[in-house]
C-alpha cells in the first residue's frame, strides 16, 4: 500500500522500450566503479553495449533518440549503483543482490502512472455502485465459504470478523483474481530513480530485499501493483515486515498464494491498527431535523449515547453501535445518507486512508453476511467537481478570506473547513460538501 493510501489501480506489467544488453552493460560498470564491486561482479551484467544505429554513413553521429537513451541507462546505473552500495551496507548479501538486480528494468509506464493526476473524480456513490456491487457481493460470498476454514481462524487469533476480512480481500484483489503482475523490485526502482519520492521508494525497496533475503518470496514472484503493493491483500513492503504472517507454518510468509497467510497478515495489520473486539465498524443513521452539519466531522467524536441523545437514530429502529468516540460521516453531504463510525472504521482507514474505501470495505462485509445495503438515497443528480473546478473553488474561497491553503484541486480538511465557514456566513448547511451550485455561488459573488 501507498502511504497515505488512496486506491491503486493494478495495470498490466510495462514493457522496458531501452535494450536490456545496454542498461545491463552500463549497470554492471557502475557497479564496479561507484560502488568498489569488492564480490564477484553481477555475472548476468555483462553483456556488452550496444553498438549505435546502422547507417548509410559510417561517419554519421547517433540520433538524438539513441543518445538520450544511452544518457538515460546511464543515470539509471549509477542511481542501481548507489543503491546497492547502501543496501550492502545496510546488510543485504551479494546473493539477494544478485537476484534483485541482475535482471531489473526501468519501467516507463510506473513514471507515467505516478505523474498522472485525473482531472475527473468519482463520486462516493459511482465508487461503491463498483466497489459493492451485486456481482461482487456474489463472489464474495461464494468466496467467504470456499476459506471459512483460513477466516475463521484468522478472525479467532485477532479478533478481526471474517467477513471484514474477505471484503478487504475483495476491494484489494478481486479476491485474488487481480493482484497485479508488475515486478515489485522494478516498480520501486524505477520510483526511486525517477526522484519524484526518492526517499519513501528508496526504503521500500530495501525492506523488498529484506523480504527476498528472508526467503519469504522469490523476485519472480514477488509482484503487485505499479507503485508496489503486493500480494492478495496488497501489502507495501514495510507493511509485510511489519505485520505479514505465516500462519501455515511453512516457515514463508506467502501473502501471494497461501489464503491462511494472506487472511491471518490482513487480520493482524488491522489488529494492530486498533481494530477492538466489538464487531462493528458503524451503521447508516438518520440524522434529526435541526441536526447542524457542521458537526459530522471525524474530528468531532461521543460516545453513541450522546448521539442517542441529540436525536440520531438507526434506520430500523435498533439501539446505535455502542461507541464510546463515534462521529457522524455525511460523505455526500447533507443530501445525502448518514454514518455513525467508530474506532473499527478508523482500522479501516489505516489500511486505505481513503472514507470511500473504508466505507465500501465495511458495506461489503455487511452485505456478504446477509446485511443491508445503503438504504437511504444518494443525490445522483450531483456530480462531481474535476480537479480544475475545485482548485477554482479554493481560489475563490481564498479570494473571499475563507483559507482554504494552497490551491491544488484536491479535497483536504482545509478546504473542507473553509467551505464550510463559507456556507455558515451565507446561511447554508455547513456540510462541507463541494458541488457545482456552491462554485457557481462564490464565482458569482
Amino acid at each position: 500500500m501507498i502511504d497515505n493510501k488512496a486506491r491503486i489501480e493494478n495495470m498490466p506489467a510495462p514493457t522496458a522500450p531501452l535494450p536490456r544488453r545496454s542498461w545491463l552493460a552500463f549497470i554492471a560498470l557502475a557497479v564496479a566503479v561507484l560502488a568498489g564491486c569488492a564480490s564477484t561482479p553481477f555475472t548476468a551484467l555483462q553483456a556488452p553495449a550496444p553498438e549505435p544505429p546502422a547507417t548509410s554513413t559510417v561517419s554519421a553521429p547517433p540520433t538524438q533518440a539513441y543518445t538520450d537513451a544511452m544518457a538515460l541507462q546511464q543515470n539509471v546505473a549509477r542511481w542501481v549503483a548507489g543503491f546497492v552500495a547502501t543496501a550492502r551496507t545496510a546488510g543485504i548479501g551479494e546473493a539477494t543482490l544478485h537476484s534483485a538486480f541482475d535482471d531489473v528494468h526501468y519501467l516507463p509506464r510506473v513514471i507515467e502512472l505516478d505523474r498522472a493526476q485525473p482531472e475527473f473524480t468519482r463520486t462516493v456513490w459511482d465508487y461503491l455502485d463498483s466497489a459493492v456491487s451485486p456481482q461482487r457481493v456474489a463472489l464474495g460470498q461464494d468466496k467467504l465459504l470456499q476459506v471459512r476454514g483460513e477466516a475463521d481462524a484468522a478472525a479467532a487469533r485477532y479478533g478481526v470478523p471474517s467477513n471484514i476480512l474477505v471484503a478487504i480481500w475483495g476491494m484489494e484483489s478481486n479476491y485474488g483474481g487481480n493482484y497485479g503482475n508488475i515486478p515489485t523490485i522494478d516498480a520501486l526502482a524505477t520510483l526511486g530513480f525517477e526522484g519524484r519520492r526518492e526517499d519513501w521508494a528508496r526504503g521500500q525497496l530495501l525492506a523488498a530485499l529484506k523480504i527476498l533475503q528472508s526467503g519469504d518470496i522469490s523476485r519472480a514472484q514477488m509482484i503487485g501493483s505499479w507503485a508496489g503493493a503486493m500480494g492478495q491483500t496488497q501489502f507495501l513492503p514495510s507493511n509485510f515486515l511489519s505485520y505479514a504472517v505465516d500462519a501455515d507454518g511453512d516457515g514463508r510468509r506467502d501473502i501471494w498464494g497461501s489464503m491462511a497467510d494472506v487472511m491471518a497478515s490482513t487480520a493482524n495489520f488491522l489488529a494492530r491498527s486498533g481494530w477492538q473486539a466489538d464487531p462493528q465498524w458503524g451503521a447508516e443513521v438518520e440524522l434529526p431535523p435541526a441536526f447542524d452539519y457542521g458537526r459530522a466531522d471525524a474530528a468531532l467524536r461521543q460516545s453513541s449515547a450522546q448521539w442517542a441523545a441529540e436525536g440520531v437514530r438507526t434506520m430500523d429502529g435498533a439501539p446505535l453501535p455502542e461507541f464510546a468516540d463515534g462521529a457522524i460521516l455525511i460523505p455526500a453531504g447533507a443530501r445525502g445518507p448518514a454514518f455513525l463510525v467508530g474506532p473499527n472504521f478508523r482500522a479501516i482507514l489505516r489500511y486505505n486512508n481513503s472514507t470511500s474505501y473504508a466505507l465500501a470495505v465495511g458495506l461489503l462485509a455487511q452485505r456478504l453476511t446477509g446485511g443491508p445495503g445503503v438504504q437511504a438515497p444518494w443525490p445522483r443528480d450531483m456530480t462531481a467537481l474535476t480537479r480544475s473546478q475545485l482548485l477554482g473553488l479554493q481560489t475563490a474561497l481564498n479570494q473571499r478570506g475563507f483559507s482554504s491553503g494552497t490551491p491544488d484541486g484536491l479535497m483536504g480538511p482545509a478546504t473542507r473547513d473553509a467551505i464550510r465557514r463559507y456556507q455558515r456566513s451565507v446561511g447554508l448547511a455547513a456540510d462541507g460538501y463541494p458541488d457545482a451550485e456552491l462554485l457557481r455561488r462564490l464565482q458569482e459573488q
